[in-house]
């Protein structure tokens, strides 16, 4: 199965059994680096550009330590310390950017700049995030659950909170791509859009499902997972009072949990805004496998890259 050259934009542009050999490297690779054996140089001689117009904690150090543990040396640039912040065009960049690295991870506000930069360059573009998708999140979240529960398929993952951001969007397209049952709950006007629902039920595989619903308790009730984000994502701080608001019923706590599946896990892709989408007792308590989530984020982009570039 030859991934090489590919773009890693979304979940979608990858099949079922694709995605299946990426979470499956990836688990070798966790299991290589526990037993500390050596990690295969992949990436050696390679350079990677990680272009970010956005904040980041794990996705850069994820990705810096990924690319130097296979042998690449990473280049971190800031979208507005290059000539893009004066205006020189993405088309351009990435020309420029072809010419110099054999890679690049970029995190950015709009999804549509991401593929103006896929398109462009002749190396391959990974999304390290956008407004719309975060594809490396969302696989690493089914990595993480496929550890926990041994599978994807005929589970049952509930989002509870902001169910348009970028984080719900792709664990959904995840999850139903490898079989399991997506639940979203929250108010009608952090939604996902009606267009892209009709576009996921079309991706469904055989045996999973979504559905949407205002209701927390009913996404919650006997799910195995419970999964949320914080309300304010980069780009809506100016919406902060109105989503705080609208949201607060649909913070998980002791009381949302109980409803859940008695051996349910809690997950949160971080930073967490303790207190508002998620209590202390929650996100710190013994459902809780939130650090683990973080840590595997290292090994599926080490594996991503791996078989991409």
């Amino acid at each position: 199965m030859d991934l090489r050259g590919r773009d890693f934009l979304r979940t979608r542009d990858f099949s079922t059994e694709e995605l299946g050999r990426i979470l499956e490297r990836a688990s070798q690779m966790k299991l290589d680096l526990k037993k500390k054996v050596s990690p295969k140089q992949y990436l050696a001689g390679k350079s990677i550009a990680m272009l970010f117009q956005k904040p980041s904690t794990r996705t850069r150090l994820s990705f810096d330590v990924g690319i130097n543990q296979l042998g690449g040396h990473p280049i971190f640039l800031n979208w507005g310390d290059l000539q893009l912040g004066r205006g020189e065009t993405i088309h351009d960049t990435g020309k420029v950017f072809g010419c110099y690295v054999d890679g690049i991870v970029a995190r950015v506000y709009r999804h549509a700049d991401l593929e103006a930069l896929a398109a462009s360059t002749p190396v391959p573009v990974i999304n390290a995030l956008s407004d719309e998708f975060h594809p490396c999140q969302a696989l690493s979240d089914c990595f993480t659950i496929i550890e926990k529960k041994g599978r994807i398929g005929g589970l049952k993952i509930a989002f509870v909170g902001d169910g348009g951001c970028n984080v719900s969007r792709s664990l959904a397209e995840a999850v139903l791509q490898l079989g399991g049952e997506m639940r979203i709950a929250s108010p009608r006007k952090y939604s996902l859009g009606e267009e892209l629902v009709s576009e996921l039920r079309k991706l469904a595989k055989k045996g999973s499902a979504l559905h949407i619903t205002e209701d927390p308790a009913e996404a919650v009730r006997d799910a195995d997972i419970i999964y949320t984000d914080v309300w304010v994502s980069m780009g809506t701080e100016s919406e902060a009072e109105e989503r705080i608001n609208a949201l607060r019923p649909y913070q998980v706590n002791r009381d949302l949990l109980a409803i859940s599946a008695p051996d349910s896990i809690v997950m949160h892709c971080l930073p967490a805004h303790r207190g508002e989408e998620i209590t202390s007792d929650v996100i710190d308590g013994p459902r809780s496998v939130v650090w683990e989530q973080a840590e595997n984020r290292l090994h599926v982009q080490k594996s991503i890259m791996s078989l991409v570039l």
